[in-house]
């Protein structure tokens, strides 16, 4: 068996001038132009990218219960492709020309309404970027997304040309776990939503492993620490591409606050991670092209397995 490799290792795909190649062509071109250079750009990257194909069929062959043809994974190339692309259009107009519908959105008002802040828990599935359209709505409400710069920088660079408002509300995970809390908490007492992904850990990031799709895979409990020390209300959301220009954004209450008793923290945190493995798995199930972790994940977690407790990260 190969050694599986971190995410973080996959280089960025495209680099700084193709991204503004099509930045540049889709923005003067407009977003039905810029869609059209999605298929050769979709065939480029799957023919190129090994890792990514053998990633994308694995998890495929895990939500359809058979080995995928060369269709499927396409699809999924292609679905990670245009919700790229949508995030230019989304940041550069806002909700114009998308049709996004929004599920639990009175769940989630009267959490606003209590003035302690929000955290949103989200995933590497559709489009997180979808959360802007939020935003805009509730321009009273300020939206701090924790994001590392460090993984995309042109992706980074190329969003915050277009959106510096955005890219000064970005909570940058690179810079630390302290960081982090302090500028969350700092949000949250402002009456601020605080949102992140919680279905990838960083290289040195503790992780557990809890059943996702059929077998054990690892998650961060960096999100769920978080939300023990800010102890506000958890919500999680999924911003699905639902294809064309459709978006469905959802929220689901988690919980009025996330506590993690200090005796009993593994435990705790297993049964955090597990609530959130499976409404994750529910809505890959839903949305099965959407999910756009192109890595090994369960070959990652046999790893884990193998390694004695002692220098497991995250061993209690």
């Amino acid at each position: 068996m190969s050694t599986p490799t971190h995410w973080r290792q996959h280089g960025e795909g495209g680099g700084r001038f193709a991204l503004w190649l099509i930045r540049t062509l889709a923005l003067h071109g407009g977003r039905r132009f810029g869609r059209l250079l999605l298929y050769p750009v979709t065939l480029y990257f799957f023919l190129r990218r090994g890792a990514e194909r053998r990633a994308s069929r694995q998890y495929l062959a895990r939500v359809f219960g058979h080995p995928p043809g060369v269709w499927p994974m396409l699809r999924q190339f292609h679905a990670y492709a245009a919700t790229t692309l949508d995030r230019i259009f989304l940041l550069a107009h806002g909700e114009r020309g998308f049709r996004v519908e929004i599920e639990g959105l009175a769940e989630l008002e009267r959490r606003i309404g209590e003035g302690r802040g929000v955290l949103l828990v989200g995933s590497h599935q559709g489009s997180f970027e979808a959360l802007r359209a939020l935003s805009a709505r509730r321009p009273d409400v300020p939206l701090r997304v924790v994001l590392d710069k460090g993984k995309t920088p042109a992706m980074t660079e190329l969003l915050e040309a277009l959106a510096p408002d955005v890219g000064a509300a970005v909570i940058d995970a690179a810079q630390g776990g302290a960081h982090v809390v302090l500028a969350a908490a700092e949000a949250c007492s402002r009456s601020a939503m605080v949102a992140l992904l919680a279905d990838r850990a960083g290289e040195h990031e503790a992780q557990r492993a809890v059943a996702f799709l059929g077998t054990p895979a690892p998650l961060p409990v960096g999100p769920w620490l978080l939300a023990n020390a800010l102890q506000v209300p958890v919500l999680l959301c999924f911003g699905l591409y639902l294809g064309g220009n459709r978006y469905r954004l959802v929220f689901e209450p988690f919980a009025e606050r996330v506590t993690i008793p200090r005796n009993k923290r593994g435990p705790a945190l297993d049964a955090l991670l597990t609530r959130y493995a499976q409404r994750l798995e529910h809505y890959v199930r839903v949305a099965p092209y959407n999910w756009f972790n192109f890595h090994d994940f369960w070959q990652q977690a046999a790893a884990e397995r193998a390694t004695p407790p002692s220098h497991r990260c995250g061993a209690d």
